[in-house]
């Protein structure tokens, strides 16, 4: 992904016109990656919460205890694009970045399975607030 393409999918997002069906795993790290990288106003750990309900309503969703913005999915994600980052040279661009993150596990949609059971990270506590993982440390832990 170029970062042009990174920063029209940030920006749909920001400002609740990207397309529902482009809002894919790839276009949520994509986004954090430019959020972290592009917006030092955002603070994605505080400010994601609200925005991705915002988008998700934008596009006709709904967020509730079984649909919707997800905490701990977003807050363990958030971690991971910081991790990736930390790794990386200072300076690097979005698109870097991001084939950076596609390089790892989390390029995998089901890699936070491996950390948390279905039945843990699906729950409406785990939708609502940050919940511990309950098969194994997170690796940047």
């Amino acid at each position: 992904m170029t970062d042009d393409e990174i920063e029209r999918i940030a920006t749909g997002f920001c400002a609740g016109t990207l397309p529902k069906e482009e809002w894919t795993h790839r276009a949520h790290f994509s986004t954090a990656l430019w959020l972290m990288l592009r917006r030092p106003d955002i603070v994605p750990e505080r400010d994601m919460a609200g925005m991705i309900a915002a988008y998700n309503e934008s596009v006709g969703g709904v967020n509730s205890d079984t649909s919707g913005y997800h905490e701990t999915i977003t807050l363990a994600s958030l971690m991971a694009a910081r991790a990736v980052l930390a790794g990386l040279p200072g300076g690097a661009s979005p698109a870097e970045a991001f084939a950076a993150l596609m390089e790892s596990p989390m390029a995998d949609k089901d890699w936070l399975f491996a950390y948390w059971s279905r039945e843990r990270l699906m729950s409406v506590e785990a939708r609502r607030a940050w919940v511990e993982p309950d098969l194994r440390a997170l690796p940047w832990d």
